[in-house]
């Protein structure tokens, strides 16, 4: 996986710090919804059960580069 220079500065936070790179690439490989930003951005969500919790993962433009993730309190599944 590539990330950008955003996602390494914003995962020295203390509630992203414990975000596993394992969760982000199930995240992108199954993700239970999928939406495209008007800006190119690529959302992906998946439920990560050891948390309990949604994981969102924002994709650049080329679809390969993690810019973003995060715990989505609001996220509900469909």
């Amino acid at each position: 996986m590539k990330f950008s220079d955003y996602f390494h500065y914003m995962k020295k936070r203390p509630d992203r710090s414990k975000i596993k790179d394992a969760w982000i690439e199930f995240t992108i490989k199954n993700p239970v919804k999928t939406e495209m930003q008007s800006d190119g951005r690529i959302r992906k969500w998946a439920k990560i059960d050891s948390e309990g919790k949604y994981l969102r993962v924002i994709i650049l433009e080329d679809g390969q580069t993690v810019h973003n993730a995060f715990f989505d309190r609001n996220f509900r599944e469909e």
